[in-house]
């Protein structure tokens, strides 16, 4: 592409963003409809610093990954409401109010979440049990909520994990207990499995068979152990790789008002990663 004067900018900040998928994911869209747009990494330690170049720079959009998913939040104009209750931000759109720049800040996390299920199951009165109690499990369950399905939270930290429940007005259960409740979906909010440790997986094979769709936001490796079980035991495996596929074209789909090229970005995404 011809970068100019004209360049709309785009970016994401985080500390570190040298991992982060999101630029070629972005940049493939951007050239798929020809727009005059780029998208770049800031790594940064400082979101105060960041948002206010986001104002003095005329930058048009951000992604905001870890750390700074929940310290953006005070800097920004307004917030969306399913943002504020999850209680983190990690997409910024710039508008214009009065002639100033106004930033609008939203979560598309749970979007992505959303739209990988809807693909494979209606979440409409369905039960999904949640493995863990942190910022991704939070942001799952208010959006599986937002659509009208039941949610229950397992973890090992029974502090933390209560505490979500509580958020969510919905039941705790220990990770190392058995729910008798039958549930639709399993989705693992946490990192077990995840690179180097990917022959460990969050739950017993033997308790997977109750489920129809079984999630791992993990995706490095692309089938973890807990999908590689969940295929053995005849459920329906979604990666964590869809996850970040939907919550990015959501993000294009605000910043751009234009429906995003799907294919081309999961291409861009699946060519990017270990397939192992």
């Amino acid at each position: 592409m011809n970068i100019d004067g004209t360049t709309a900018v785009y970016g994401i900040i985080g500390n570190p963003v040298s991992y982060s998928l999101s630029p070629a994911m972005h940049n493939a869209a951007f050239e798929k409809y020809g727009e005059n747009r780029v998208y770049v990494p800031f790594q940064t330690k400082d979101p105060r610093a960041a948002v206010e170049a986001l104002r003095g720079l005329n930058i048009k959009g951000l992604s905001v990954t870890h750390p700074h998913k929940e310290r953006v939040m005070e800097l920004l104009d307004d917030i969306d409401p399913v943002a504020e209750k999850i209680g983190s931000v990690n997409t910024v759109a710039v508008r214009e109010k009065d002639g100033a720049p106004w930033l609008f800040g939203t979560n598309t996390d749970w979007l992505g979440t959303n739209r990988a299920l809807a693909e494979r199951i209606e979440l409409q009165g369905k039960t999904a049990i949640i493995l863990g109690a942190g910022g991704a499990a939070k942001a799952i369950g208010f959006g599986l909520q937002e659509q009208h399905a039941s949610v229950i939270i397992q973890s090992r930290t029974e502090s933390r994990g209560r505490l979500l429940a509580q958020q969510l007005g919905c039941p705790w259960v220990s990770l190392y207990e058995h729910i008798e409740e039958s549930a639709d979906i399993l989705i693992n909010a946490t990192s077990v499995g995840m690179k180097p440790d990917s022959d460990v997986s969050p739950i017993e094979a033997e308790r997977l068979a109750s489920f129809r769709v079984v999630m791992d936001i993990v995706y490095a490796p692309l089938k973890t152990k807990l999908l590689q079980d969940a295929e053995a035991a005849g459920c329906i495996g979604i990666n964590g790789l869809e996850m970040l596929l939907y919550q990015g074209t959501a993000q294009f789909e605000l910043w751009t008002g234009r429906e995003a090229p799907v294919e081309v970005m999961r291409d861009v995404l699946y060519a990017a990663v270990d397939l192992s």
